[in-house]
């Protein structure tokens, strides 16, 4: 019987710790990243080269879209990352090669 309960006993700690792994902060730094990652994978975003600021889980999108749906989609992206609490988005929507 000691076998099983101790079994029963590891099964919950692990599933346990499990649970709570998730309750601990995620840091900007670590939305950050995520964030550039999710961008650039993002076949509208196309973010690689948008400029991403988090403080405090609020986090400033900088750059340059080619269109509207691109700058939309970049705050939509954004804001499924985890840890993000708010998205201020300063993309301004003109052609990257010529300037406009």
């Amino acid at each position: 019987m000691s076998t099983k309960f101790f079994a029963f006993f590891l099964a919950f700690m692990l599933f346990a710790s499990v649970c709570f792994a998730d309750a601990k902060p995620v840091t900007d730094d670590a939305i950050v990243d995520q964030v550039r990652l999710k961008l650039s994978a993002d076949a509208i975003a196309k973010g690689g080269g948008f400029t991403v600021d988090c403080k405090n889980g609020v986090v400033t999108l900088t750059g340059q879209a080619e269109n509207n749906q691109q700058r939309d989609r970049a705050t939509l992206v954004t804001k499924k990352v985890k840890g993000v609490k708010q998205v201020i988005n300063n993309l301004t929507v003109g052609d990257r090669k010529s300037g406009k």
